[in-house]
Formats: structure tokens, sequence, C-alpha cells
């Protein structure tokens, strides 16, 4: 699968992408706000065997994308949107970029593509999303994609209970 946009290439990771991969998700400045990480170079390797195989699954449920930059043919990140298990036209949308490439609006270039992809190829009704009240920048991202705040949600995450802010969209229409 691939989705491109102005700026971007969304793709299914390759078994080359470790190096590339390993580099953001070992950078405790860009995992302290998600759900996992910093990761060891076994972490690494176990995602990137983990998506390979949701890329296998029919019918496909999540779709866990490399973010590429072409224009240097470089791995910048990461984007994931996941059907929920229990709600078959809602899903949650995340994503993380290596610190050199945020602020430049990759991720919300990359999150409308996914979300749109979502919306219009899944049948989705609702996507959601959440961030660590600290991550400004997450959130202004999600407002950004058309999303909504829709109150807080506790989470278990890293050995406690944190609070997130909860964003949603719904298709148009």
């Amino acid at each position: 699968m691939e989705l491109a946009t102005r700026r971007l290439l969304l793709r299914e990771f390759h078994g080359t992408d470790h190096a590339a991969v390993h580099e953001f998700a070992s950078d405790p400045e860009v995992v302290r706000y998600t759900d996992w990480g910093p990761n060891d170079p076994q972490d690494t390797a176990a995602f990137l065997r983990e998506v390979a195989e949701y890329a296998t699954r029919t019918p496909r449920s999540t779709f866990a994308l490399a973010i590429v930059n072409p224009a240097v043919g470089t791995l910048i990140g990461s984007i994931q949107l996941a059907k929920s298990e229990t709600a078959p036209r809602q899903a949650e949308i995340g994503y993380v970029l290596a610190r050199p490439w945020c602020g430049h609006g990759y991720a919300t270039e990359a999150s409308k593509a996914l979300m749109r992809f979502g919306f219009d190829h899944l049948g989705l009704r609702t996507v959601n999303a959440t961030c660590d009240p600290a991550n400004s920048a997450s959130a202004r991202v999600l407002t950004k994609i058309g999303m909504r705040p829709a109150g807080r949600r506790h989470r278990y995450l890293r050995g406690q209970w944190r609070d997130r802010l909860f964003f949603a969209a719904t298709a148009a229409g």
C-alpha cells in the first residue's frame, strides 16, 4: 500500500528500514509523549515484524506505514491507522516523526492523507486520536486535520495511569 501527498510518500515498511526507524524510535525526546519507547534494537526489530504481519492480514485492520520524504529519499517517521476491534467503523490514528522533521507540517500532511483513506476507502465513520496534554504540537496537528477535542481519557501507560486528551473526527455526510 502506498499513499502519496504533495511532499510525502506513505508506504509499507521494508526490512531495510531498521536503522531509520530505530533512529527516531530510540530518541527519548521523540518518544517522550508516546505509549512506547524509547526502543532498543530488539524493540525496533519486533515493531518491523509486527507491522509486516499487519500488512498480510485479510481483512486488514491496521495500516502502519513509513513516512518518507521522497525529495531526499529519507524515512522521516511512522503513522498508523488501526480499526477498532469492537466498533468496526471506528479507528485510531497516531504518528511520530524524527526530530529534524518536526515543525514542518509533515505530521499534518501524512495524517490528513491516512485519515482520508480511512473515510473514503475503509468506510470509517469516526477516527479518534489521543495525545498527552503537554504535547501541544500534536494537539495542533489533530486540530489542523479536522479533529475536535472530545474530552479526556485515562490510559495505563509505562506503568502508571496518565491523562490523555481525546480527539475525534467524523466522516462528512
